[in-house]
């Protein structure tokens, strides 16, 4: 039985891909590694708390001790990277977080997997072939892009702007360390915005449906121009799928959707979605849409070229934008309905 260490399980990508990998691979044994955040919700796990091949850990990717103590416990065969602090707004507000979790959470992973692999027993060490490091990383890491027709390749420079993608561009160099340095089978995907059931209300699209819902201003910053590629979560996991099993080591993937919108188009059509299913006495949602102060070094565009992993790997999204949007604001609609 192939035993995984996934990080960060009980968060919005980290809860998908646990269920990719437990129904999708009976013979997979999963250690989930949360410390259960502001952003985590136990109730995503409830569902595999009886199924023999999945075991949950309450602690913090930087312990050392305590990942050492998981790796010697279970010879973990491979390790999916997940857990992070990831919104910009409180990076900006508290960047030493940013960098304790997302760097030295990464390099104590990296070097429980490089102890263990490589100087711990003989039976490990023969298996060293079944071995990988799937780090999952984001477009950011690119920063903004101006030209309106070109995309980033793989092969782009990193120039991260803020305190969160300055952290995950750096945790991206030290697994490329290891890499270089020990060896160590790592892969590495480059995602661009997730979005989905079951997302945290910090983010831009549940954020717009909840504040609508309840009648409040819906905020963007500055003209809600800056412009995003959309991809709903279970076309990222298929993709996290591919590469962690076909994909070359010490190779990028960027995973993108080709779908890009301003936050602005977004909003509205959001809104004209919910003017359907539960319009307003006199008004449309559209007419809370306000518009905030802009916040420090604001990336104006992301894009991908995701042709390496389509031609190499065969992957393509599957659910279009408008296809996930109407899903998602059903579902929270109705949710809501419950409630209320």
């Amino acid at each position: 039985m192939r035993k995984i260490l996934l990080t960060g399980g009980a968060g919005f990508i980290g809860a998908y891909c646990l269920e990719m990998l437990l129904q999708k691979y009976p013979d997979y044994y999963v250690v989930n590694i949360d410390k259960l955040t502001y952003a985590s919700d136990l109730s995503r796990l409830k569902k595999h708390i009886k199924n023999p091949n999945y075991h949950f850990v309450l602690g913090d990717i930087t312990d050392v001790l305590l990942v050492a103590h998981l790796f010697n416990q279970f010879q973990f065969d491979a390790v999916i990277h997940i857990a992070a602090e990831s919104h910009v707004d409180r990076s900006i507000i508290d960047p030493p977080l940013f960098v304790k979790t997302n760097i030295e959470g990464t390099n104590v992973l990296l070097h429980a997997a490089y102890t263990h692999w490589f100087e711990g027993p003989k039976q490990v060490r023969s298996n060293f072939l079944h071995h990988r490091f799937l780090y999952i990383s984001t477009d950011e890491v690119y920063g903004s892009l101006s030209d309106p027709i070109d995309a980033f390749r793989e092969d782009a420079p990193m120039a991260p702007t803020n305190p969160y993608s300055g952290s995950k561009a750096a945790a991206e160099c030290l697994v490329n360390a290891y890499l270089h340095s020990y060896g160590l089978d790592m892969v590495v995907t480059r995602s661009t915005n997730n979005y989905g059931i079951g997302q945290h209300s910090e983010k831009l699209i549940p954020m717009v449906v909840d504040r609508a819902l309840k009648g409040q201003s819906i905020p963007l910053h500055g003209d809600g121009g800056m412009i995003r590629e959309w991809l709903h979560v279970t076309d990222h996991v298929r993709a996290i799928d591919l590469v962690f099993h076909q994909g070359k080591s010490g190779h990028t993937y960027n995973i993108g959707s080709y779908d890009r919108r301003t936050n602005l188009a977004v909003a509205h059509m959001i809104c004209k979605l919910l003017d359907r299913m539960k319009p307003l006495a006199e008004k449309s949602y559209t007419a809370l849409i306000t518009f905030v102060a802009d916040r420090p070094s604001q990336d104006r565009r992301y894009a991908l070229d995701n042709r390496k992993i389509s031609e190499q790997l065969g992957w393509k999204p599957m659910i279009s934008f408008q296809e996930g949007l109407e899903e998602l604001v059903a579902n929270y609609y109705e949710q809501c309905a419950l409630r209320f």
